[in-house]
Parts: structure tokens; C-alpha cells; sequence
């Protein structure tokens, strides 16, 4: 299956957008929450809860217990959601090469201008470029490891080299 790069980089351009929007659209829903217990509900819920039973002190109380709930809770999301940005953050690079590239011959090793080291994964893989000078680079980790496709050849597998 031959995919044109420059396909592949505007699927992966309306993904990143698609993405930024669904954020976008679930932080602007997020109500807020701030006030005491009483401004947030209704008479009706207020007395139906018990809670006009309460003293102003025992009311006071209250509202410090549910604001501190309330910061560790978003404390936590907001930990939890960092976290599995970093976890996805290498899902798809999209990149161009540092300088020329000259084709696969076997052990080839990319350098991308956003800094990442690749190593070509399959020494079999030979391709000669259609493009030579800065072609865009896209790499995805799937299930298979890293697939790197760049402008004028075919998609081939990769590995990254760590710096030591």
C-alpha cells in the first residue's frame, strides 16, 4: 500500500486540529466551581439535602472541605491528563530531514531538524529518494514500532537512537 507523504501530512495536520478542538471544546464545558454550597444549588436542593439545618459555622466547614476536594481532584485530572500527553506525545512526529538524504543502503541513520536520531530498522530496505534536500519526515509508533515515510519514498520501519 503506497501512501503519498504529502497525504499523510495533511491526515496527520487535520488529526492534530481535530484533537486541539475536542480540548478546546471539553475545557470551555468545564463548569465552574467556586462559591460556597449554598450559591451553587438551588433553595429547593439546599433544604431537600439537609443542609439548612446546619449551622453558619458547620456551613463554613462544609464549604472548606469541598474546595480543598475540589483542588485535589482537578490536581489530579490535570496529573493524569500531563501524563498521558507525554505517553502519546511520539505517536506521530512529523518533522524534515536535517540536511540530504541520500537513500536507505541498509544501516542508514536520519537526523531530523526537530533533533530525533532514527536508524533504519531493516538493513533490506534500499530506497533512492525522489526529493534529497530537507524532505519532510512523519513518523508513527504502531504496534510494530516506528514507521518513518518521508517525501518521495516509501514508508519504512525505524528505531530511535538515544543519546547516551
Amino acid at each position: 500500500m503506497k501512501i503519498r507523504c504529502g497525504a499523510l501530512l495533511g491526515c496527520v495536520s487535520l488529526g492534530v486540529c481535530v484533537i486541539l478542538a475536542h480540548v478546546e471544546t471539553a475545557r470551555a464545558a468545564e463548569p465552574e466551581m467556586s462559591g460556597t454550597i449554598k450559591e451553587m444549588m438551588s433553595p429547593e436542593e439546599f433544604k431537600a439535602a439537609g443542609l439548612s439545618k446546619l449551622s453558619p459555622d458547620e456551613l463554613q466547614k462544609l464549604d472548606a472541605w469541598l474546595q480543598g476536594y475540589r483542588q485535589v481532584t482537578e490536581e489530579k485530572a490535570e496529573k493524569k491528563a500531563t501524563a498521558r500527553a507525554a505517553r502519546t506525545k511520539l505517536d506521530v512526529l512529523v518533522s524534515r530531514v536535517d540536511g540530504t538524504f541520500n537513500g536507505l543502503t541498509g544501516g542508514t541513520v536520519i537526523h531530523l531538524e526537530d533533533g530525533t536520531v532514527w536508524k533504519q530498522a531493516n538493513a533490506d530496505d534500499r530506497f533512492r529518494p525522489k526529493v534529497t534536500d530537507h524532505p519532510a519526515a512523519v513518523v508513527v509508533h504502531g504496534v510494530f514500532g516506528y514507521k518513518m515515510q518521508l517525501e518521495g519514498t516509501q514508508p519504512f520501519y525505524v528505531d530511535p537512537v538515544r543519546s547516551p
